[in-house]
């Protein structure tokens, strides 16, 4: 059995529903949910989730519904209610007409805060927003009743309606549930449930000034669209309680929510919170900044979905949090991308070359493999011309005995070309920096063979200086220079971590003219330096390439600096 089929078999949430099944629990039937809020872009963390909850669906024939959480007017918009149906298209998934959003519920909601009001189980407080906290307690100690705690039934319900008709300010009234003050867990001690937003709803519009907050509607959402597992992050587990204590209480069809562990990355952040600062302080260019880990930002950097389902289901479904390093989903890119992508040719910062021997004016077609890896990939055409660029890495005047690449006097493989043997280099008379290379070429090597059976070690990549199509090309690096953004200094910000080298633009690459002709999003490989994708800033002047990943793992040299990433707990 492979690693990937060890990490897909039934893990403990499957194990439960496949119970559930034999059982005839639900009648044998499986409903599960993703159910975000529209206030952010999704991220890697959601990518697990919907993994899991659609794919949980589709493995036990069941149903998956893609439900907003759409109960806080300030924060959300339809912005954020697109992008997150385009991210969830996008891995591969699909709701079909189980669409739905929590404000559709509203009517629904508010009969039943009026159950909990008629049985005693929920209060009109008027205590300030501060005043609350102060009564909650702590940890340790247990909290205060407020002193609207015993108002009346009628009372409540007339004060009920009348925050509901708007007759009160923002922040006047909460209704709260009447549950235990004295409860060691903090989300039973008579949480708020409904508060004043005057606000306009991206759906509902001005029809309501009262929302339900999100511990109450979550639960109502789930029985009224009759989910009968419902998958939640471990965050939500001192939530279960009041979870079930709501549907408990006003008695409607009750789901079972199940925890299981967040995905976290090395070197990110998936904070919705913290990313919005990101943003809106320009630490990035926008909530697709390919250095982000939302999956937009993913998306465009050039990161196929395929390997980001792979990483969900090598990562599998745990009971405990912990970091995952960024080098395993680089490896599932380069795993995937290995097999898939095309090849091109692309000099990054280049240095000229003038091949003495090789006729002026003459440009002829060399064929290049499209993919070593697929052979119905096919062939390309590459132009071959007397001046030529190659990476100026690829040259040292004084080379070291195993640098198996240009020097002076020496002969290296051109890709898919010719032998050629530097004879001698031009320097700039005022910095001494080399500014071009003097060689000869063996006509007889056409295709990268000597006929005499000769071999060289090195082969390098190369672009026609006459076709070769100017580029900008962004190199991307950590967002974090931490494998742990979180963690910082006393009194420093999460911020203090960002890597001031995330982003490399190179403004004077060269790509070969068949780079301009690949779809933009879709990730290939230049050749030697790792894959790509053609950025959306591009414009017919102009091409734009994002580095999606190195074709080596770039990250040894952090885990060797900063030791093995240790597991919270």
């Amino acid at each position: 059995m492979s690693n990937l089929e060890e990490t897909t078999a039934t893990h403990f949430i499957h194990a439960i529903i496949e119970e559930d099944i034999a059982n005839n629990k639900n009648d044998g039937r499986v409903g599960t949910r993703f159910p975000p809020e529209p206030n952010g872009y999704l991220h890697i963390g959601h990518a697990k989730s919907i993994c899991l909850n659609f794919g949980t669906a589709e493995k036990y024939n069941g149903t998956c519904n893609l439900r907003f959480d759409d109960t806080n007017p300030e924060t959300e918009g339809v912005e954020y209610v697109e992008a997150i149906q385009r991210d969830i298209k996008w891995l591969g998934f699909d709701w079909g007409d189980r669409l739905f959003f929590a404000s559709d519920y509203f009517d629904q909601l508010f009969d039943y805060a009026v159950q909990l009001i008629k049985s005693g189980n929920a209060y009109v407080d008027s205590l300030t927003a501060e005043e609350i906290r102060e009564h909650r307690g702590t940890v340790t100690s247990a909290g205060r009743n407020s002193p609207y705690r015993d108002r009346s039934v009628d009372e409540n319900l007339d004060l009920f309606n009348r925050m509901k008709n708007g007759e009160f300010d923002d922040g006047t009234h909460v209704l709260r549930a009447k549950i235990d003050m004295a409860s060691p867990n903090m989300n039973l001690r008579d949480p708020a449930i409904y508060r004043i937003r005057k606000a306009h709803h991206h759906r509902s519009g001005d029809k309501w000034c009262i929302y339900p907050l999100y511990d109450f509607t979550h639960g109502f959402s789930d029985s009224i669209e009759g989910i009968t597992h419902s998958l939640c992050t471990l965050e939500f587990e001192n939530h279960r309680p009041l979870y079930d204590w709501f549907l408990k209480e006003v008695d409607v069809f009750h789901p079972q929510q199940i925890e299981f562990a967040r995905l976290e990355l090395s070197h990110t952040i998936t904070s919705k919170r913290k990313t919005k600062r990101l943003v809106e302080e320009n630490h990035v260019r926008g909530w697709d900044d390919p250095r982000l880990s939302t999956l937009s930002g993913l998306r465009r950097r050039g990161v196929p979905p395929e390997a980001i389902r792979t990483l969900c289901e090598r990562v599998g479904v745990a009971k405990f949090n912990s970091i995952i390093e960024l080098a395993l989903l680089e490896y599932c890119i380069r795993d995937y991308l290995n097999k898939k992508a095309n090849r091109y040719m692309g000099v990054l910062r280049p240095l000229k070359v003038v091949i003495e021997n090789y006729p002026e004016g003459e440009v002829e077609e060399l064929e290049a493999v499209n993919n070593p890896e697929d052979p119905e990939a096919g062939t390309r055409k590459v132009p071959f011309s007397r001046e030529l660029y190659i990476e100026q890495e690829d040259f040292m005047e004084d080379p070291p005995k195993k640098f198996f690449r240009l020097g002076v006097g020496r002969e290296v493989r051109l890709r898919y070309a010719y032998f050629v043997t530097c004879v001698g280099v031009v320097k700039d008379e005022a910095t001494g920096e080399i500014k071009e290379l003097r060689c000869t070429y063996d006509p007889e090597t056409r295709g990268g063979n000597a006929p005499d059976g000769r071999r060289v070690k090195g082969t390098i990549h190369w672009v026609s200086a006459e076709k070769g199509v100017p580029s900008e090309i962004r190199l991307y690096d950590t967002l974090f220079a931490k494998s742990d953004p979180s963690k910082v200094e006393e009194g420093e910000d999460f911020t203090a971590n960002l890597n001031p080298n995330s982003l490399t633009v190179l403004e004077s690459s060269l790509v070969e003219p068949a780079a301009k002709d690949v779809e933009p999003g879709v990730p290939f490989q230049f050749e030697r330096q790792g894959y790509f994708c053609m950025d959306p800033d591009t414009t017919p002047d102009r091409l734009v390439f994002n580095r999606t990943v190195t074709l080596r793992d770039s990250w040894a040299k952090i885990q060797k600096k900063e030791g093995p990433q240790k597991k919270k707990k």
